[in-house]
């Protein structure tokens, strides 16, 4: 019997998308009856990408990242194929509320409210974060009737079409810049919430949309939790958002040690692929070595994977168009006993109108019990967004100071941390601007013209978050998989 031809793919970057697709190129194609070797490579000296966990001093510290989504269900599912989801937990159920800076004090989030869509009428119509025309002005969109308009728009000019300026600026805006770190009047709504036009659409009005849909919502989650009872499945956290008990590199420990037919290969950069005359790809790295592949997935950054594309491919300037934010993050630990604060929420977000140095403010250790031990106190401010990213270049010390400033005028604290950690990451928030997903489907539609078996894949097309990036790593390790049986 003739033995069957191995075949070879190289990942290039070991963040979450490229760590998901050499895993699920794994599983898929032991499933299919495909022998398959994978090279997953990384220029940095570990895996994970912007998903990194710091422990210290009995803290543990996300310096990316926090959690993820549980309603998205790429990320559960691959906890339970990895067997940790014993160990995911939720938010913290008595710090589930959320503040937003509004004229220099904290005003709660009202209830109900979906990124600026209010769904509960007495907490909307008695919050002090609006004044009663904008609250009036948002309860238009209740007779409003629904766009005619044909193609993208920005999430800013829709929710504004829909909601009012009021809502935009001094609701949605603070919610989604921890999001995408962007500015909503440039951001396009169906690379971002294309659910909003459906239910305007649908329902002629966004509110009644969203009320609709959560009512859908619950009763998808009821039959859910009957399947789970059904299929004995280890039920999970009550709870919006999810993480380990350890930190959320646990997930990329667990998928690193699961790799059977996998090398990977870190330290290593990759400087140029290009096309083999007798098919295939060959892969240059840095230290003058060469792979041959069948298949390339390239999950980095757009420029950086514009700049490891042969120049013969012209589209790949497209992807030097997609522009990045820089932010930065700024972590403190104190003794409980300096503070006198009531840690009862998540944290706040600050609108940009408030002109802060901070665009937003975890707890970390009231919204996540593991993260600190009694006694102590954890909070992770970050700062930088679209428009204003200078303060991601200053030195940590001057970070740092403008940041107690902050801390000092929001919250009344003026005691020295225990330790401070700044973390910068730099060009690191794509922004999915207006008109984003029909460029990266002409992008997309071009290499597979002109560069047939390289794929693209990870936050810089159709998804920022870790369920986002793991479902692009499965429909890749499923599309190149699906190319060999042809």
């Amino acid at each position: 019997m003739e033995q069957q031809q191995v075949k070879t793919v190289v990942v290039i970057g070991g963040g979450i998308t490229g760590m998901s697709t050499a895993y699920y190129l794994e599983q898929k194609a032991r499933e299919q009856g495909i022998a398959l070797q994978v090279y997953l490579l990384e220029a940095d000296d570990k895996l994970g990408g912007k998903v990194q966990t710091v422990r210290r001093d009995g803290f543990v510290i996300e310096a990316g990242p926090d959690s993820f989504l549980a309603r998205k269900p790429a990320g559960v599912k691959l906890c339970r194929e990895l067997g940790i989801d014993d160990e995911l937990v939720g938010t913290n159920p008595n710090a589930r509320k959320t503040y937003i800076l509004h004229q220099g004090k904290l005003h709660r989030i009202p209830q109900g409210l979906n990124i600026g869509v209010p769904t509960q009428f007495v907490p909307f119509a008695t919050t002090g974060l609006l004044s009663w025309g904008g609250k009036l002005r948002a309860g238009l969109d209740l007779i409003k009737p629904k766009s005619e308009r044909k193609g993208d728009e920005s999430l800013g000019a829709f929710l504004e079409r829909r909601l009012g300026n009021e809502v935009v600026d001094r609701l949605a805006e603070p919610l989604l810049a921890g999001i995408y770190a962007g500015d909503l009047r440039k951001l396009s709504m169906r690379a971002t919430f294309p659910q909003y036009e459906q239910l305007e659409q649908k329902y002629g009005s966004l509110i009644r949309g969203m009320l609709a849909q959560a009512k859908e919502a619950k009763a998808q989650a009821n039959a859910a939790t009957q399947a789970e009872g059904a299929a004995a499945v280890r039920p999970l956290p009550n709870s919006v958002f999810l993480t380990f008990n350890t930190g959320l590199h646990r997930l990329i420990e667990r998928l690193e040690a699961a790799y059977e037919h996998t090398e990977v290969r870190k330290n290593t950069r990759v400087e140029q692929v290009e096309a083999r005359t007798e098919g295939g790809y060959s892969v240059r790295m840095d230290n003058g070595s060469t792979l041959e592949a069948d298949a390339v997935v390239i999950t980095t950054s757009t420029y950086d994977a514009a700049g490891i594309l042969p120049s013969s491919f012209s589209a790949k300037t497209q992807l030097t168009h997609v522009p990045y934010v820089s932010v930065a993050t700024v972590v403190f630990a104190f003794d409980q006993g300096v503070i006198d604060f009531p840690f009862d929420a998540s944290g706040f977000v600050v609108p940009k109108k408030e002109g802060r140095t901070i665009t937003a403010a975890t707890w970390t250790s009231s919204k996540w019990l593991h993260t600190a031990q009694d006694g102590k106190v954890l909070m992770r401010f970050y700062v930088g967004r679209g428009g204003d990213e200078a303060i991601v270049d200053e030195p940590d010390e001057e970070i740092i100071r403008r940041v107690r400033i902050d801390l000092k005028e929001t919250m009344g604290i003026t005691a020295d941390p225990s330790f401070s950690i700044v973390t910068r990451w730099r060009r690191a928030m794509p922004q999915y601007t207006v008109g984003h997903l029909d460029r990266i489907k002409t992008f997309v539609e071009q290499a597979e013209s002109e560069m047939p078996g390289v794929y693209f894949a990870g936050g810089g097309y159709t998804g920022l978050g870790i369920p986002d990036c793991i479902a692009q790593g499965t429909t890749t390790a499923e599309q190149v998989l699906a190319a060999f049986k042809r």
